[in-house]
């Protein structure tokens, strides 16, 4: 049965150092927790899976925490800490860096900041950060080949075809069956990058502002599912083209949360005290 969280269970668990370190640490300077989270650039809910024992900060971001917290390693996981910690030349750099001034520790600060992004780098996958769409796309849009801040961001697993995508779009409904199904997530080439569209291609569309993925043809836009007629007159209906679709997402293409968070940590963050 669950339990109160009182500090040191959470669902009838007891907490782990890590979760209890971090809370007390962060009451202790007196932050809350979505200020320890905008400091470090994780999302409020990650500090607080941390806190309760749901999660453990990533290898990546440890560091961060204890230098945001002003703790070591040892103390954030409650372990005692060797007599010696730092070999001699570690402990020689320490004292030069002492010694420098404040302006030269903060650009000996940058360096290292950008030595460890680099090296997250190179260790992560390779990752390719698409928008995505909803069917519905917001009103007023005056050109539809530059809809990029009406989407949200999609990270996918790096290929030669996704490497081609600009735009994601959600397949709603089963006008576009077998070929399409209803919550399939296509890749889409924008537009005028694609090229024209011909006839035979797939393309996706805006009509009065909705988003639709449609073969095209000279006579109009045609479902694959002959159940539904052809929009036809898409001159009248004022009928935008998009870009191509070029392919279907697998769900194997998308990235798993650890390689997301490590991938934006390493191109998206500014760290926040440099």
């Amino acid at each position: 049965m669950a339990r109160k969280n009182n500090g040191t269970e959470y669902k009838g668990k007891e907490l782990s150092a890590v979760a209890r370190n971090i809370r007390k640490r962060r009451e202790e300077l007196g932050l809350e927790q979505r200020e320890l989270s905008k400091r470090l650039g994780v999302s409020p809910s990650a500090v607080g899976n941390w806190e309760t024992g749901y999660s453990k900060p990533s290898l990546d971001i440890l560091v961060s925490v204890c230098s945001v917290l002003g703790i070591t390693l040892y103390e954030l996981f409650g372990l005692k800490e060797p007599s010696v910690s730092c070999n001699a030349r570690e402990q020689k750099m320490m004292a030069d860096y002492q010694e420098l001034s404040e302006d030269h520790k903060i650009a000996v600060d940058n360096l290292i900041f950008n030595l460890r992004r680099a090296e997250v780098r190179a260790a992560a996958p390779d990752i390719t950060r698409l928008i995505c769409f909803s069917k519905q796309l917001a009103a007023g849009i005056g050109d539809p080949a530059d809809i990029d801040d009406m989407g949200e961001p999609i990270y996918l697993y790096s290929s030669e075809l996704i490497d081609r995508a600009d735009y994601v779009f959600t397949v709603n409904g089963e006008s576009m069956e077998p070929e399409y199904h209803n919550g399939d997530m296509v890749l889409v080439r924008k537009a005028p990058e694609c090229g024209a569209i011909h006839p035979g291609e797939v393309g996706a569309f805006m009509i009065h502002n909705e988003a639709y993925i449609k073969e095209y043809q000279t006579d109009g836009l045609h479902s694959y599912n002959k159940k539904y007629s052809p929009i036809r007159a898409i001159d009248e209906y004022g009928a935008a083209f998009i870009g191509k679709v070029i392919g279907i997402i697998d769900e194997s293409d998308m990235v798993s949360e650890h390689d997301r968070d490590r991938y934006i940590k390493a191109n998206e963050n500014d760290h926040q005290d440099h």
